[in-house]
């Protein structure tokens, strides 16, 4: 997770509705993946990525969240079997 303030540049799929804006500053350490979202034609309303304080998520127009947690450190594979 990235520091508050700590932003990137992505584009949109579709202008803001209000403002009419096509680029918006994300959180940095999400900003490939709000990207990707948009570029694919998947429309997102807002995002954060937590700044280590909780969860962070990703709002689509549809109304779904994509909820955003740590990463869990992969188990060890046991090797006495």
């Amino acid at each position: 997770m990235c520091k508050w303030g700590d932003t990137t540049e992505v584009r949109l799929c579709k202008p803001k509705r209000f403002s009419g804006k096509i680029f918006v500053a994300v959180d940095s350490c999400i900003a490939s993946i709000v990207q990707a979202l948009n570029s694919a034609g998947i429309e997102t309303t807002g995002s954060c990525c937590g700044h280590d304080k909780g969860r962070g998520s990703i709002t689509l127009a549809d109304g779904r969240e994509l909820l955003i947690t740590p990463c869990e450190p992969s188990p060890t594979p046991r090797t006495d079997e």
